[in-house]
C-alpha cells in the first residue's frame, strides 16, 4: 500500500526493506552504528508514547534544533504520528531568529542536539510557551534522549492504543510541519506543509533515477531545510540506505567510509569541490599537472548529447584512466548520481561531473513547493539538458507569467504561511497558482531554465534591465574568483563585488614575486587590481553593452552566514 501520511513511511520501509541492516546509519564516537527497519519502528513508537505521556496534544508544535543524524528522522516521524507539528530550525541561525520563531509558532517543547544550542536560547525560554526542553546530550534541567526513550518504553502499553487512534485520525491534507524560511528579507515566514505536499514530491521524484535498495546515500545538507528532508523521505521510500555525515567538515572522510551511490548538495559545495581538485592539480609535478589540467579543460566542455567519433571516445577513456577515475575515487568510488539544487549551478561543473562518469542532475524548487518543481531525469529515458533544471515533475503544472515569472500549481504547493494569510495571498493567486518570484524560459519546449530572481533583476538609470545571476556565474568561472555579486540599481552601469580565490591568488603572487602582508593589503596592490580588471574584461566580451561590468571592488573576507552574505544553506543571501 502506498503511504498516505509521512509517518506511513516507517511501516512502509519495514514492510519492504526489513532485510536491510543499514536503513539508517550514524557515526558515534568514531564508529558507524546501523539501524534496521525494526529499530526504526520501535524507536519512533516509543518516542511518540513519550510525547503523549508528557501531555502534548494533537496540533501542538515541537521545535527541533538538531544536526543531521538518525535521531532526527526518528523524532520527525514520532512527532508527526503523534498528531504534533514538527518545526525544524537551523542550528546556525541568529539568536534573534530563534527568539522570533519560538514566539511565533508557540511550541510546547524544544529539542536541541547539544549544550551550545541550549546556551543560545535558554535566556529567553521562560518568556515562551515551551514547557519541556529535551536534549540529545545530557544537560542539566533538560530531559535527555535516554530518559525520553525510557519514558516512552515505560508508558508504551498505556498509550499504544491512543497512538493508533491518533494516527488513524490524521488526514493527508493535514499540516505535518512548519518550516521557517531563512528570513533574508524581514522576519522568517512559517511555511505550512501537509503530508500530501511532501509525499507527492517523494513519489514523483522517485521515478527520475534508477537507484534501488541496493544503494547508499550520504546526507549532509541541513535536514531543517525542505530539500534534504524531502530527499530523506525519498530514500526511505526507495529503500536507499541513509548514512549521516558527522558534520560539514568531515564530508571528505565520510565519503571514503560510506562510498555512497548518491548525495545531494547546493552549488557552493560543487564549487568548493572543484576548487579542491584544482588545488591538488597545482601540487602535481609538471608532466602530471599538464595531463590533469588537460583532463579538467576537456571535462568542462564535455557535451553529453554529442556523438563523439572513435578517436574522441578513446581520448576520454584515456582521460578516465589517468584522471577522472581518481576524481570519482575522491568521492568514494561508487558515486552514480549527484543532485544540485537551491541555487543556480555553473553548467561547466555539471559537464565535468558527467565527463568523470557521475551523473549530475540539476533541479529547481522552493520551500513553498516541497521543494521540487523540475529536475533533470534519467528514467524511463534520459531527459537531461545541462544548463537547465530539467522537465517539470509528474503531477505539477508550470506556466510563465506575462513577465516570464514561473508560476506553479499542483499537490506540492504549500498550504500557506503560518499566521500570515495576507502573505499567502501575495504569492498564491485566486486560481491556485504559486508565484515563485523566479524568471524562466522553456528550452526545446520541455526543459525549464531559470534566468534570474525577479527581485534581483535591477534597472540601470538608463532604464535598461540587468539580470545579475548569469553574469555572476560567468565571473565565477575564473579560477581567481570565489564569489561575486553584481549590483547597479538606478546607477549608470553595473558593478561587481568580488571575493578572490585567495589560494590561486597567493600562488600567482608567489610566481610573480609579489609580496604582501595580508589579504587586506593584497587586494589593494595595483598588480592585483589590474589582474582582476583583465579577468572582468574577458567576461565583458561575452556580455551585451548594458550588462558589462564597469567597476569592481575586491573584498578580503570570506563570506559566511554569520556575516550575512550567505543563507544557512550556503547560498547567496539576496538581502
Amino acid at each position: 500500500m502506498e503511504p498516505l501520511r509521512l509517518f506511513d513511511l516507517v511501516e512502509y520501509a519495514h514492510q519492504h526493506y526489513s532485510f536491510k541492516e543499514d536503513l539508517l546509519a550514524g557515526k558515534y564516537q568514531g564508529s558507524w552504528k546501523k539501524f534496521n527497519s525494526s529499530d526504526f519502528v520501535r524507536y519512533t513508537q516509543q518516542l511518540s508514547c513519550a510525547f503523549l505521556s508528557l501531555g502534548f496534544q494533537k496540533g501542538d508544535r515541537i521545535v527541533t534544533i538538531i544536526n543531521n543524524r538518525p535521531e532526527w528522522l526518528m523524532l520527525d516521524m514520532a512527532i508527526m504520528q503523534a498528531g504534533l507539528i514538527h518545526v525544524p530550525v537551523y542550528p546556525t541561525i541568529s539568536k534573534d531568529d530563534y527568539k522570533f520563531i519560538l514566539e511565533h509558532c508557540e511550541p510546547v517543547a524544544i529539542i536541541v542536539s547539544d549544550r551550545s544550542i541550549y546556551e543560545k536560547i535558554k535566556s529567553f525560554l521562560p518568556q515562551t510557551t515551551v514547557r519541556q526542553v529535551i536534549a540529545l546530550a545530557p544537560i542539566n534541567h533538560t530531559l535527555s534522549w535516554d530518559e525520553l526513550l525510557k519514558m516512552g518504553k515505560d508508558h508504551e502499553n498505556d498509550y499504544v492504543a491512543i497512538l493508533k487512534s491518533l494516527k488513524d485520525s490524521i488526514q493527508p491534507h493535514d499540516v505535518a510541519t512548519i518550516i521557517y524560511t531563512s528570513g533574508t528579507t524581514g522576519d522568517p515566514k512559517g511555511v505550512m506543509l501537509t503530508h500530501n505536499n511532501l509525499l507527492s514530491n517523494v513519489i514523483a521524484t522517485s521515478k527520475v533515477h534508477q537507484l534501488t535498495s541496493n544503494n547508499r546515500a550520504l546526507s549532509f545538507l541541513p535536514l531543517s531545510h525542505v530539500y534534504e528532508r524531502m530527499l530523506n523521505y525519498h530514500y526511505l521510500y526507495k529503500g536507499i540506505s541513509i548514512y549521516y555525515a558527522e558534520n560539514m567538515g568531515t564530508i571528505a572522510e565520510n565519503l571514503q567510509e560510506v562510498k555512497p551511490h548518491i548525495f545531494c548538495a547546493v552549488p557552493r559545495i560543487f564549487e568548493l569541490f572543484f576548487e579542491k581538485i584544482q588545488a591538488k592539480g597545482h601540487d602535481l609535478p609538471i608532466p602530471l599537472r599538464w595531463i590533469f589540467f588537460h583532463a579538467v579543460r576537456q571535462g568542462l566542455k564535455y557535451d553529453i548529447d554529442k556523438k563523439y567519433n572513435f578517436f574522441q571516445r578513446l581520448h576520454y577513456k584515456l582521460l578516465n584512466l589517468l584522471v577522472y577515475r581518481k576524481v570519482r575515487d575522491s568521492l568514494g568510488g561508487n558515486l552514480h548520481i549527484v543532485v544540485s539544487g537551491g541555487a543556480s549551478l555553473q553548467p561547466r561543473l555539471a559537464r565535468l561531473f558527467w565527463a568523470a562518469g557521475v551523473q549530475l542532475l540539476e533541479g529547481y524548487g522552493l520551500s513553498e513547493t516541497l521543494p521540487v518543481i523540475a529536475v533533470n531525469q534519467l528514467v524511463p529515458t534520459r531527459r537531461v539538458k545541462i544548463g537547465t533544471v530539467g522537465p517539470i515533475i509528474e503531477g505539477v503544472e508550470v506556466k510563465l507569467g506575462t513577465d516570464s515569472e514561473i508560476l506553479c500549481k499542483g499537490p506540492n504547493v504549500m498550504k500557506g504561511y503560518y499566521k500570515a494569510d495576507h502573505l499567502t495571498a501575495q504569492v498564491i493567486d485566486e486560481e491556485g497558482w504559486f508565484h515563485t518570484g523566479d524568471i524562466g524560459v522553456f528550452v526545446e519546449g520541455q526543459y525549464l531554465k531559470i534566468t534570474d530572481r525577479k527581485k534581483e533583476i535591477f534597472k540601470l538609470s538608463s532604464g535598461k534591465y540587468v539580470a545579475p545571476q548569469p553574469i555572476e556565474n560567468l565571473l565565477k568561472e575564473s579560477e581567481y574568483i570565489e564569489q561575486a555579486i553584481v549590483i547597479g540599481e538606478n546607477e549608470k552601469f553595473a558593478s561587481a563585488l568580488i571575493l578572490p580565490n585567495f589560494y590561486y591568488l597567493h600562488s600567482w603572487c608567489a610566481f610573480h614575486k609579489i609580496h604582501f602582508q595580508d589579504n587586506e593589503d593584497l587586494i589593494k596592490l595595483p598588480q592585483i587590481q589590474s589582474l582582476y580588471q583583465q579577468v572582468v574584461a574577458e567576461v565583458n566580451k561575452q556580455l551585451g553593452q548594458t550588462e558589462q561590468i564597469k567597476r569592481i571592488r575586491l573584498l578580503s573576507t570570506p563570506w559566511s552566514y554569520e556575516t550575512g552574505e550567505l543563507s544557512p544553506t550556503l547560498n547567496h543571501n539576496p538581502a
